[in-house]
């Protein structure tokens, strides 16, 4: 497989750092595919991945604002301010179009993204997506608490941290869960003794969960994306968001396809970054990109129900 060249750049937009890394084939010569990472995460976490899925495609992997490399400013950190942050992005790098992939959180932006800019999705690629049912972790639902930021600064000092850590590895040695999640965790973990991105993390946070679980959710909008060919990639062994999202998400959509991958954690494209790239090429190859009809767009919103249905019978493209 020749080697890809992966480019870390940054743009200002509306007067914040904006970072990304750029792979593939020159912007405007191939078709995009642009990867949301999740919750307190960068872009590093399609690491992995990234090269595989450069070989045929141009992918742009931003780190969302208050994540990775992107400044973090006091802000909206809103699904939906998510959501306008990437289409501003686009602009900026001249992206008319993209597949757009979202992993947990990302999920739930890509899904708002769908909603807010049909225009501009050719096909979504959810991968343990957020916003398809209450049911999230508990220590997430703790950590949206009033007071949680101390306690989270305090468990993210070095020597609590790596003693935690060392029994999550453990656990995860004997197979009781996947050890991904432990190492993506403690990646994100060691970020948050930085105040700022700790205040990021828990704004965005609270912005989507409370104690009862996610607050936010798109299943009442999933309809919208029936001419979307839509891809739903799940962990079996998921700790974070259940599986039971995606067959639920996949009955919502007749049209989707549904993949659980064996054996993976939170993370099926850490777990099994080569399974997980063909996967995404075997249902990119498949499938003709939306073409948004705004007419149908209409029918649908005025509550038009058995245009719904219909819509899976229609030519994408």
């Amino acid at each position: 497989m020749p080697a890809v060249l992966l480019r870390r750049e940054t743009r200002v937009v509306h007067g914040h750092r904006r970072a990304y890394v750029l792979a593939g084939p020159r912007l405007g010569t191939a078709p995009v595919l642009w990867l949301i990472h999740g919750l307190g995460d960068s872009s590093r976490t399609w690491e992995e991945v990234v090269p595989l899925l450069a070989q045929r495609y141009t992918v742009v992997a931003p780190d969302l604002l208050g994540h990775g490399a992107s400044d973090k400013p006091r802000a909206d950190y809103s699904v939906g301010g998510f959501a306008n942050g990437m289409r501003d992005l686009m602009v900026v790098l001249g992206v008319e179009r993209a597949t757009v992939v979202g992993h947990s959180l990302g999920g739930g932006v890509a899904l708002q993204f769908a909603y807010q800019y049909p225009e501009r999705v050719e096909r979504l690629v959810l991968v343990a997506s957020g916003g398809l049912g209450a049911e999230v972790h508990p220590l997430l639902r703790a950590a949206a608490l009033p007071g949680a930021s101390t306690a989270i600064a305090v468990s993210a000092r070095r020597p609590l941290r790596t003693s935690l850590l060392g029994v999550s590895r453990m656990v995860a040695n004997l197979g009781l869960f996947d050890r991904s999640d432990v190492e993506e965790v403690g990646r994100v973990w060691e970020g948050l003794q930085d105040r700022a991105t700790r205040a990021a993390f828990l704004r965005t946070l609270r912005a989507v969960v409370d104690v009862r679980g996610q607050s936010v959710t798109s299943r009442d909008r999933l309809y919208l994306t029936a001419a979307t060919p839509t891809l739903l990639v799940w962990g079996s062994r998921d700790p974070v968001l259940p599986v039971s999202h995606a067959r639920l998400a996949a009955d919502a959509l007749p049209g989707a396809r549904l993949e659980v991958v064996a054996r993976a954690g939170h993370l099926p494209h850490r777990s099994c970054p080569d399974g997980f790239a063909g996967i995404v090429l075997g249902f990119l190859a498949s499938t003709t990109p939306a073409a948004h009809d705004p007419s149908v767009w209409r029918h649908l919103l005025t509550g038009a129900d058995e245009d719904a249905a219909a819509l899976t019978a229609l030519p994408a493209g």
